[in-house]
């Protein structure tokens, strides 16, 4: 994910349930459940949500304008950089900390709710799952529950396909511009409640307050108000054909979208999936990630607020193994899209295949970043940091390979191993906490036996690498060298603090390296030749490089990867290709 930026999450309000946001007594976050082993002629089960791959926002030169663009927003890159300047807090290798500044806009002081929407959104009306179930979902900073919320299942996601599917008819019949106000109305909601937004994300997720606010609502909201304004600009072109007959295209809707989203950037994933289908006419059934379901929640009360007619918009919470495969599976779902792990896109798309429904897939990464002999090495080394560190480092284009070449590489380590001591962890909602906790026990663990194999495998523990605290999921920031290309924490991804630094000595030996993976999501390269530059961006196979700089993501550029890093983009006009269908029109005009 971004390397200098950093993503916020979202609350609920509306049927709100008495919020145990400050349990006393720790739970563990439940565990998602394995995959069964499938059986022939049988639909893989799906796990619950993994880590998605992205997701991952970040920052964009400038935003969108005013209304129909919005007001020019900084470059994402730049606010993450601000931040991590105003929480520096080492005198010489030393954690002394001194209190960043607040980001504009944002109260110094934390506002945590205790009271969410915590039901299901179906055909405009907030229910109790069929079932009468709850599950908890948990504070990653303390590991006590926040609050129950309703359990969808397969009898709910029946329910919320066939109001959707009901609303479709004269949802397609609303005027394009409509629809792009509905949107710019949701965009201006989400901006209102943008301070609420942030802390709920932060509360859910354990993303630092400050980053979801000036990160993640940013491109959330930007994006929105992007596809607001495409809403009107779909079409189709004339297509000059043997008279007397004449050809057309138009581009119609998919019809009914299960989209499928993460945990890691939960309001920015919501963002990058109802804004496209939306615009081109599309009716939702969306099941946020079993970790993080309160800000999809409280999105749902703003899209009732902003006006979406009953049944357009769909929100049911639920396990992957359950609500998530029913969704899939559905046989009136005309499209799936997914953004998580790859082992559960697979079993995602595998299902889609053996319908023949569309499907989009935004998976998991293994990003190589290289910085060359004649890289500014000032610049590297903070944006190696934020590339691998930020959000924790559960990004899925986290830069989680670094090859160095070999004449900076000692001095390049050490620099990277002092800004990673500078790390301030702690409460999210603190304004000088820069790393807060992992998702959950269960990512906790895996994390820590990654750590343990670069060990056993000979890398070099340079720092952290062991729990911080005795409370919650937090993992000091870790930096590994001396890692070899057959280590498992080089070929495996971690999504976790885990910064891996490799050397190499040719470039292009180095690139071909870089390749050696099934992964494809991004890449990076820092140099002041543009032959070294550009010999990766055109030699790599990644889906986003990033030249000078990393992690620099915005509404209007295409995002997703080659191989098992996913299928399709995400953002940009590229996306509504996913959401909407051409049909060809002949006229004889002669009649």
């Amino acid at each position: 994910m971004p390397a200098k930026q950093k993503k916020e999450q979202k609350k609920r309000p509306a049927e709100e349930t008495e919020g145990a946001a400050a349990a006393a007594t720790p739970a563990k976050k439940k565990k998602t459940g394995k995959s069964p082993q499938t059986k022939p002629q049988q639909s893989p089960k799906i796990p619950p949500q993994e880590p998605a791959p992205p997701t991952k926002p970040a920052p964009a030169q400038g935003g969108k304008k005013g209304k129909k663009g919005g007001n020019k927003q900084p470059n994402q890159q730049q606010n993450a950089q601000k931040q991590q300047k105003q929480q520096k807090q080492q005198n010489g290798g030393n954690q002394q900390k001194k209190k960043a500044a607040t980001p504009a806009g944002l109260s110094a002081q934390a506002k945590v709710p205790t009271k969410f929407q915590t039901k299901l959104l179906i055909n405009g009306k907030w229910v109790d799952a069929v079932s009468g179930k709850t599950f908890a979902t948990i504070n990653p900073a303390t590991g006590a529950t926040i609050c129950q919320v309703a359990e969808g299942d397969k009898a709910d996601i029946d329910k919320a396909v066939a109001a959707a599917k009901a609303a479709l008819p004269a949802w397609k019949k609303v005027a394009p511009r409509e629809k792009g106000v509905l949107l710019f109305k949701l965009a201006e909601l989400m901006e209102k409640h943008r301070e609420e937004l942030a802390t709920l994300e932060s509360l859910d997720n354990g993303k630092p307050r400050a980053e979801a606010y000036t990160v993640d609502m940013n491109l959330a909201i930007n994006t929105i108000r992007y596809y607001a304004g495409f809403a009107d600009k779909i079409h189709g072109t004339q297509i000059p054909i043997d008279p007397p007959n004449f050809a057309v295209t138009k581009r119609e809707p998919v019809g009914v979208v299960g989209q499928i989203i993460p945990w890691n950037f939960p309001i920015c994933m919501a963002a990058w999936k109802l804004g496209p289908a939306l615009c081109c006419g599309n009716v939702v059934v969306l099941k946020p990630a079993e970790n993080t379901p309160l800000t999809a929640l409280r999105i749902g009360e703003l899209c009732m607020e902003a006006g979406f007619p009953a049944g357009v918009v769909n929100i049911v919470n639920g396990y992957g193994a359950t609500a998530g495969k029913a969704l899939a599976e559905h046989k009136d779902i005309d499209k799936v899209a997914f953004t998580g792990s790859t082992r559960v896109g697979k079993m995602i798309g595998a299902i889609a295949g053996g319908a023949l429904k569309r499907c989009s897939l935004e998976l998991g990464g293994k990003s190589p970043l290289y910085i060359c002999e004649d890289a500014d090495l000032d610049a590297a080394v903070e944006t190696a940091h934020l590339g691998l560190f930020l959000n924790q480092g559960q990004c899925c284009c986290a830069s989680s390979r670094i090859y160095v070449h070999e004449s900076i590489y000692d001095e390049f380590a050490k620099r990277c191993v002092a800004k990673a001591q500078q790390r301030s962890l702690g409460d999210p909602m603190a304004g000088s906490t820069t790393q807060g906790p992992q998702i959950s026990q269960v990512q906790f663990d895996t994390i820590m036996k990654y750590i343990k194999s670069g060990k056993d495998q000979g890398a070099k523990l340079a720092t952290g690498g062991e729990r911080f605290g005795d409370k919650g999921f937090f993992i000091k920031p870790t930096v590994f060298t001396n890692v070899k290309d057959d280590m498992t924490i080089a070929k495996e991804e971690i999504f976790g603090p885990v910064m891996s630094l490799l050397k190499f000595k040719n470039l292009e030996e180095a690139i071909q390296r870089g390749n050696k993976t099934n992964y494809g999501l991004a890449a990076g390269v820092f140099s002041k030749s543009i032959k070294n530059a550009m010999n990766v961006a055109n030699n790599i196979l990644a889906g986003t490089v990033w030249i000078n700089t990393y992690d620099v993501l915005h509404e209007a550029c295409p995002f997703g990867g080659f191989k098992e890093s996913g299928i399709g983009r995400e953002l940009s006009e590229y996306a509504l290709d996913h959401y909407t269908e051409v049909k060809c029109i002949v006229i004889n005009t002669s009649v």
